[in-house]
């Protein structure tokens, strides 16, 4: 078993994750990631979903997608070779991704390390950002993690120092969980014995049903202060952000789904800021 742990107040990498697909989990990447960088918390959202819709939705062109999480994980690409600024977002980067990942898997099958490239390509993203002016630095990284568990999301976890869990508020929202807490069990007996849940965000919350404050209630009393107090609310126009490659705090900043994750940034900041304090 190997241990690595990042350290704060250092960068910090979170996999956005869960098993389960449909739940928001690259929107909230998206999203996440720019109110974050908005913030003034420069931050790089890592693509390993080979759908590549969080580089769509940040408005990198697949044309344009000359280096990709493909090349970093087959080793022939650094992490920082990969990152794009984003256009629309000072501060905002993506390591896009390309239709090559879903071919990844039996090409690196027999390397020993297979669970951890992605973790050494960001342990030298680490060290090159040490050179950095501080303000200049990367402080997050966050991983947009397929809907499977594969050798991508694995690597997620390995690099990772907690996950970020999205649970759209519907029926069946906590099988998803369940088999999610099953495969960070996994990754912390065999790939990294620190990682943890940093917090669970309910989306898709649809104020005028019943069942969406059953949820809640049924996800909250599960996982008590580990669920964020801010809930992403069901919003047209967070759903139609993606198509005009935008995030929502730029397609509509006045929207209720921008205000929620503006919030959700707000929240994380704060979480960390307090366990780099404790």
């Amino acid at each position: 078993m190997k241990s690595f742990s990042y350290g704060r107040p250092d960068l910090r990498v979170l996999a956005v994750a869960n098993q389960k697909g449909g739940v928001g989990k690259t929107t909230t990447a998206i999203n996440l990631g720019t109110a974050l960088a908005a913030a003034g918390q420069r931050t790089l959202v890592v693509d390993l979903d080979p759908q590549g819709n969080a580089s769509t939705g940040l408005g990198i062109p697949e044309d344009q997608r000359h280096v990709s999480t493909y090349d970093v994980l087959a080793g022939a690409a650094a992490l920082e070779q990969a990152m794009v600024e984003t256009a629309m977002v000072p501060g905002l980067y993506v390591a896009p991704a390309t239709r090559d990942l879903a071919g990844l898997e039996p090409e690196i099958s027999a390397a020993p390390n297979r669970a951890y490239f992605l973790r050494d390509a960001i342990v030298s993203l680490r060290a090159s950002e040490q050179d950095r002016p501080e303000k200049e630095r990367i402080r997050y990284v966050l991983i947009d993690c397929p809907p499977s568990l594969n050798i991508l999301t694995l690597n997620a976890m390995a690099a990772s120092d907690s996950v970020l869990v999205p649970v759209q508020c519907e029926f069946f929202a906590l099988e998803g969980i369940t088999q999610l807490k099953e495969t960070i069990e996994f990754v912390r007996a065999s790939l990294n014995p620190t990682l943890e849940i940093h917090g669970v965000v309910l989306t898709m919350h649809d104020s005028r049903t019943k069942l969406a404050d059953e949820v809640s209630n049924e996800v909250r009393g599960f996982f008590g202060e580990k669920v964020y107090a801010t809930v992403i609310p069901r919003n047209v126009r967070v759903a139609e952000a993606p198509s005009h490659g935008k995030p929502i705090l730029l397609y509509d900043s006045k929207s209720p789904g921008s205000r929620a994750y503006i919030d959700l940034a707000a929240e994380i900041i704060d979480r960390e800021r307090r366990a780099s304090a404790a």
